[in-house]
């Protein structure tokens, strides 16, 4: 899953431009104690029920447009990687094989950011 990384510059650069569908697979309250900008809490445990979800159903939950399987800007994180490879596997089986995830998480967000 070498190329299934995103690293922080490059998180900047898809945030900036904002050309990214960032799901943050934390707990509610820890996305609730501070987020990634533009990151929209999809709780691991409830990843691949969500991900199943209709377009219409999915956008009703979450509030922004659904992911589909084609996107090549699906990116997932959680605090420090262990579950956003989780998340990763999930998706890839369930056909997202483009989906990637930033391995240094909310932790490495917050010491770059100085926040």
């Amino acid at each position: 899953m070498a190329g299934s990384v995103v690293t922080y510059s490059e998180l900047k650069t898809m945030l900036a431009s904002h050309n990214i569908q960032l799901f943050d697979v934390r707990n509610p309250d820890e996305y609730q104690a501070g987020q990634i900008p533009q990151a929209i809490n999809v709780p691991l445990d409830n990843l691949e029920e969500s991900l199943q979800l209709s377009p219409e159903l999915f956008e009703q939950r979450f509030e922004v447009k659904a992911p589909t399987k084609a996107d090549d800007n699906i990116v997932f994180h959680c605090r420090s990687g262990i579950r956003s490879t989780r998340a990763l596997s999930i998706a890839h089986q369930l056909g997202f094989s483009k989906a990637r995830h930033f391995k240094g998480g909310y932790s490495e967000w917050v010491e770059r950011e100085g926040k």
